[in-house]
């Protein structure tokens, strides 16, 4: 059992490490770039994963399934149309894993065209790696355009009652009480309430076909 987990660890960390800490950052450099400059004075305009990533919600990520890491803030009356850049601030961390996923399937197919029976342990582990980094990262773009607060996709929905503080704040609060009881009943049931996988599996098998691989 030990080792197993061992091996899991091995195989996904590294796409979770470099799809979160991508993601972190794309929030952060959009925000500095549409005239916000908290994120760069929190230090957040860096590929330090250190400086992205939350112990205990990587701990999640892991042994859950789910998890999160460290939020970018912004000043909303920073930024010079408010608007537009919140939603532009909200869709640049998906579309950093989307990158990553699309350009890792393409860095796995051309390396098993050049090794289409891997006979080293570390062309199977690099091999390995890069299959579950493509899929995590399709999970980190999914599960964050999912339109429930304090999920990315939510932003693109409730930005219009983000001057309404009190209602904005219920709509937070309730939305991620409510995500998280979703979250926790699909991890200790078969019960599929946001079909998630589904949606993982299309996009991740959907783009290596269209590379030339076919699973």
């Amino acid at each position: 059992m030990e080792q197993f987990d061992l091996q899991r660890l091995v195989l996904t960390l590294p796409g979770i490490l470099i799809g979160l800490t991508l993601h972190e950052f794309m929030h952060a450099y959009v925000a500095d770039k549409c005239g916000d400059d908290t994120a760069r004075e929190h230090g957040r305009i860096t590929f330090n994963p250190l400086k992205h990533i939350d112990p205990i919600g990587i701990l999640f990520i892991i042994f859950a399934g789910f998890g999160w890491a460290k939020p970018v803030s912004f000043n909303e009356e920073k930024l010079r149309n408010p608007k537009r850049d919140t939603m532009l601030i909200a869709v640049a961390g998906p579309f950093a894993n989307v990158v990553i996923a699309i350009v890792t399937s393409a860095v796995f197919v051309a390396l098993i065209n050049s090794h289409p029976s891997p006979e080293s342990e570390s062309t199977t582990l690099l091999l390995n790696c890069l299959l579950n980094c493509i899929f995590i990262n399709w999970g980190l773009f999914v599960f964050n355009m999912i339109p429930i607060p304090p999920l990315d996709g939510s932003h693109l929905i409730f930005h219009t009652v983000r001057h309404r503080p009190e209602l904005y704040q219920k709509i937070y609060r309730y939305g991620t009480l409510a995500l998280f009881g979703i979250l926790l009943i699909e991890s200790r049931t078969n019960i599929t309430i946001l079909p998630i996988g589904y949606a993982v599996n299309f996009l991740g098998e959907g783009v290596l076909k269209f590379f030339g691989y076919g699973m």
